[in-house]
């Protein structure tokens, strides 16, 4: 080597060495921990101003939305609505073993740990950051703080934030409490949010059914739900979600758990089918519309405070009844209807009630063709007129008033009175003088056979007798909407508005020898976190005598075993051998037609509404509007809809599926048609004719000829009965002015008032 590549060799060294000792001094491992330390500080220093500044928010508002869910009585699922899936059920309702599942596939040390995983939560950051995945190993408190106080979003903020919520939320809550919060607020899949929404979603049962092999499957679920869903899931994703279900059994034998005997006899046990969400089509929808606006007005809140979810409202609807009202409604009504033939047909809706006389309890409802086809539940709705089904009302207020006649004579079910038809009432400071159906002219007969063949004259002059006062106020006594309305003879007709929901009532207090019945469709209501609602009593105080209610009741047998509804049900099959009482009713220009009766343990009411279903001219080129109300006349391809035709018939057919075993009424009465008429050993002045069935002598009012005179000769007790032995017998009956074949017990009855096929729109 040269002198000057010595020289060269020299200088690279000097440099070298000089360079290596000021690396040296520039980082030294004193300065290196110190920087180590600086850092840890800083960060420590920031994450206690994190600590400080981030609070425990609210609960997210999506996190708190609930469906509401409605049950049948025998808590069957009904319904379920609202925006989201989700029924909170607390941790007492969820089996210990179940729960272990959750936290054994999550977070095995969740009941040591202090809500956060600080090595899984760094290593979620770094992915986050790198961009290597949104995976993270989070804690069951640190989920549940982002199901329910953060968001989905995989930001580094966000992360930080759910570390610090979740230190404090495992501070200030039990470990129950927040593995209650998870598993409530997790979603599973199948639209289900919530372990009770996953039970039903998966195995068709509530959270406090579950199995521990069942708690084990929604518990892998949460790892990946679409793709562990055993419906759709793929082959390969069958074998993880077995090998995620397997895995949280041996952890919980792990942790001592589940005895590892019985863990070997597990068995994976296959969810069912997915189904349609319980939606509100068919009749569902009009009960849960029923059913919520009663609770609603309970408890007195709005649309947005229900509609936030939580409440679960168990109906008092038999799922089998139900059933059965359906069939019925169909088989008898609508089967019939040629809707596309005949226009007329459209127009046609049906309303149905059934109530349990002992308890108020709606047993069943029907409210239309559907509520996406129609909006106003045919149940509810009181637009329509009761028509006759009002008369029992007059005869119960007359009997519980102990009226009399205009000739001072009691009121009882042998009361004479005058079956003219546009006879004048007397007595009223108002002209009316009522027709009656097909203008028929009855003569003088007892109010019996007045109610059996449904005849105006005679009730429109016994409601004056009693003062239309006092007639609507025993109406308010018995359950119906009479505010407001005017005390004038033409409601003896039944021209105000009811609905079947309401005639039900009625006829179910008089069931129920005239202690208050209120037709109630809520068993009982609770939201989550409370107590359940108080419900008011649907059995009240004796709003009328009970002398005065049996004695409606018997007469009402009449009409179904010797008047109106005589065709369609007594003669109905499975009916032969049962005690009804009932009455037809058909409105002004037969808009509606009715068939209210009852059994001893069922009250039905079966309406009939004429409503236009498209706009259109009637026949005089007036302009009918969709949803007018309109006849009936010619529906089903017939003439005049009565109430003795397709209400009776929907009620008959109803009534022999849903009555049970026949049963006899206990009545408190000596009057009417169910009283067993007296032994022939009676002496004449006591006796009554056989068609009457009526009463002893001191409940008959139509005096002997040679009693007081009547006031006018226009009464309806104005003329005495024919001479006969028997001074309470209807006279005998003439052809020309008294059509009436019930008066002999061996001639079949022509039901007269709503008889089907007549031709006449007048009020029966």
């Amino acid at each position: 080597m040269g002198r000057a590549d010595a020289r060269r060799a020299q200088r690279r060294g000097s440099r070298r060495a000089v360079k290596s000792g000021g690396i040296r001094r520039l980082f030294t491992w004193r300065k290196l921990l110190g920087a180590a330390l600086g850092v840890c500080l800083l960060g420590m220093g920031a994450f206690a101003v994190l600590y400080m500044v981030v609070q425990v928010p609210e609960g997210n508002a999506q996190a708190k939305l609930q469906a509401n869910v409605y049950k049948y009585s025998d808590g069957t699922l009904l319904a379920r609505t609202g925006q989201v899936n989700r029924e909170i059920v607390s941790l007492a309702e969820v089996p210990k073993d179940v729960q272990r599942t959750f936290v054994a596939a999550e977070n095995k040390s969740f009941y040591d740990d202090h809500g956060v995983d600080f090595k899984g939560t760094a290593r979620g950051l770094v992915n986050t950051v790198s961009g290597k995945g949104k995976q993270g190993g989070s804690t069951i408190t640190q989920q549940y703080v982002k199901n329910y106080y953060l968001d989905a979003d995989q930001t580094v903020t966000r992360k930080l934030k759910e570390l610090v919520i979740s230190l404090k939320v495992d501070q200030k809550r039990s470990k129950s409490e927040i593995l209650a919060g998870y598993i409530n607020t997790s979603y599973y899949g199948r639209g289900a949010y919530g372990i009770q929404a996953a039970a039903q979603a998966y195995y068709g049962k509530d959270a406090k059914q579950l199995n521990v092999e069942e708690g084990a499957y929604l518990a892998a679920l949460l790892q990946a739900p679409s793709q562990y869903d055993w419906a759709v899931a793929s082959d390969n994703g069958k074998a993880l979600v077995k090998e995620r279900w397997n895995y949280v059994l041996d952890n919980m034998v792990d942790q001592h758990w589940l005895d590892a005997g019985e863990r070997q006899g597990m068995k994976f046990k296959v969810p069912q089918t997915p189904k349609p969400a319980e939606g509100l089509s068919g009749q569902k929808g009009y009960i849960v519309a029923a059913a919520r606006a009663a609770v609603q007005k309970q408890e007195n809140i709005t649309d947005a405070q229900f509609d936030a979810g939580g409440w679960t409202i168990t109906v008092n609807i038999d799922r089998k009844k139900q059933q059965e009202l359906e069939k019925s409604v169909k088989a008898k009504l609508t089967d019939k209807l040629d809707t596309k033939g005949r226009k007329l047909d459209q127009d046609v809706q049906a309303g149905a009630v059934s109530v349990d006389p002992k308890t108020g309890g709606v047993l069943a409802m029907y409210g239309g063709r559907g509520l996406t086809q129609h909006y106003i539940s045919n149940a509810t709705r009181r637009d329509y007129q009761p028509a006759s089904t009002f008369k029992p009302v007059i005869l119960a207020a007359a009997l519980d008033q102990e009226s009399q006649t205009q000739d001072d004579q009691q009121i009882t079910a042998d009361t004479r009175y005058d079956g003219t038809s546009k006879r004048p009432v007397v007595g009223s400071d108002r002209a009316f003088a009522p027709e009656n159906e097909d203008d028929q002219d009855y003569g003088q007969v007892t109010v019996q056979t007045a109610m059996n063949k449904s005849i105006n004259s005679v009730f429109a002059q016994m409601g004056v007798d009693v003062g239309m006062d006092r007639v609507l106020q025993t109406a308010g006594k018995l359950g119906m909407d009479v505010k407001g309305l005017a005390a004038v003879p033409a409601q003896t007709l039944g021209s105000m508005g009811a609905s079947p929901m309401e005639m039900a009532g009625v006829y179910a207090t008089l069931d129920n020898h005239g202690k208050k019945v209120t037709p109630q469709i809520v068993k009982s209501a609770q939201k989550q976190g409370e107590s359940p609602i108080e419900l008011p009593d649907a059995i009240g105080d004796q709003v009328i005598k009970r002398q005065a209610a049996d004695s409606v009741t018997s007469v009402l047998t009449g009409v179904v075993d010797d008047g109106t509804a005589h065709d369609a049900v007594r003669n109905a099959e499975g009916l032969s051998d049962q005690q009804i009482a009932g009455k037809t009713g058909t409105s002004d220009d037969n808009k509606s037609a009715w068939f209210t009766g009852f059994t001893p343990r069922l009250v039905t009411s079966v309406g009939l509404f004429g409503e236009a279903a498209y706009g259109r001219t009637d026949d005089d080129g007036k302009k009918i509007g969709k949803g007018a109300q309109v006849p009936l006349k010619g529906a089903g391809g017939g003439g005049r809809v009565n109430g003795g035709g397709f209400p009776a018939d929907i009620w008959a057919s109803f009534t022999a599926q849903a009555m049970g075993d026949p049963g006899k009424f206990d009545l408190d009465t000596d009057m009417g048609a169910a009283v067993t008429p007296p032994s022939p050993s009676i002496t004449p002045s006591t006796s009554t004719s056989p068609s009457d069935e009526a009463t002893p002598s001191h409940t008959a009012s139509s005096p002997p000829a040679s009693s007081r005179p009547p006031k006018e000769s226009t009464s309806p007790s104005s003329t005495p009965p024919s001479p006969s032995d028997d001074p309470t017998s209807d006279p005998p009956p003439d052809p020309s002015t008294d059509p009436d074949p019930s008066d002999s017990a061996e001639v079949p009855v022509d039901p007269g008032g709503d008889q089907p096929n007549s031709d006449n729109s007048l009020t029966q």
